[in-house]
């Protein structure tokens, strides 16, 4: 799994290191711990999981202390359980407390996605189905929550409203129908950039099969009319099924032959992976 450069996550440590160190700094390390003091502690699972992050920890750590070492037992993209060992963090004691929230706040947020995101795709195991993240993310953490997505197995939508065309509800509505508004895409973007189409029935779906799309979002069908709707793509275009989708749900969308299968909430409000900085010495 290729990580995401430093250059993109340090402004995004730092702004949270600040929005935690406040206008005081940790109030309560300085009182308590010696400036002196060196610790070890270790990153440990306590629920199972898949883990991502790890490089935003480094630089939470980093950025408090450049003496604090972190060592790396469990990469981003392992599966851990509870007890696993993923990491030990190793220097100056109040640059580890200072520095703790900030990198467990990243690293649990994003094995949580991680985890979610595996579960869902070893649902689908053994169809062609692939797991995917939508634009339903947290304002500012897009890039890594998208990666996160990729570390647990999954695949990105479009990155913005820039990237790609897809042709909602709203758009179809305004325009005045599904046909005319894939032709002003087309008309207006360039010839790399992508078409895809929101429909929610199958009179929708011919309609835009008759004009030619890249890809098609069925929207909040259910197996029976999804594989009608797969039928009736033919290959022509990639299809999408999307709506309330679940681990439990997943695998009867899968086997209708739906190309990639996209789930808001694995980014929007997904839980948490339980992982909890402890003193080893």
């Amino acid at each position: 799994m290729s990580p995401l450069p430093d250059v993109m996550l340090e402004p995004l440590v730092r702004a949270a290191l600040l929005e935690d160190l406040g206008r005081a700094g940790d109030i309560t390390t300085d009182a308590i711990v010696p400036e002196s003091l060196h610790t070890r502690c270790v990153l440990q699972a306590r629920e199972p999981g898949v883990v991502a992050g790890l490089d935003l920890a480094r630089l939470a750590f980093a950025l408090v202390e450049p003496r604090l070492v972190l060592t790396i037992d469990r990469p981003d993209g392992s599966a851990i359980k509870p007890g696993d060992r993923i990491a030990s963090i190793e220097g100056p004691a109040r640059g580890v407390l200072i520095g703790e929230r900030v990198a467990l706040n990243y690293l649990s947020h994003l094995s949580g996605i991680a985890s979610a995101t595996n579960r869902v795709v070893r649902a689908v195991e053994g169809t062609k189905a692939r797991i995917c993240c939508t634009r339903k993310t947290i304002p500012g953490l897009r890039a890594l929550q998208k990666y996160a997505v990729r570390v647990g197995g999954g695949m990105n939508h479009r990155f913005g409203l820039d990237d790609a065309v897809l042709i909602k509800d709203n758009h179809i509505a305004i325009a005045g129908g599904v046909r005319i508004a894939i032709e002003r895409a087309r008309a207006a973007v360039g010839h790399l950039v992508k078409i895809e189409v929101e429909v929610d029935t199958l009179g929708q779906l011919e309609e835009a099969l008759s004009v030619g799309m890249d890809a098609v979002l069925l929207d909040n069908m259910g197996p029976d009319m999804l594989r009608r709707a797969v039928q009736m793509v033919g290959g022509r275009a990639i299809t999408e099924a999307s709506g309330r989708v679940t681990p439990e749900t997943a695998p009867a969308l899968a086997a209708t032959g739906v190309d990639l299968i996209s789930i808001g909430w694995l980014t929007h409000s997904v839980s948490v992976l339980d992982i909890g900085l402890d003193y080893a010495a």
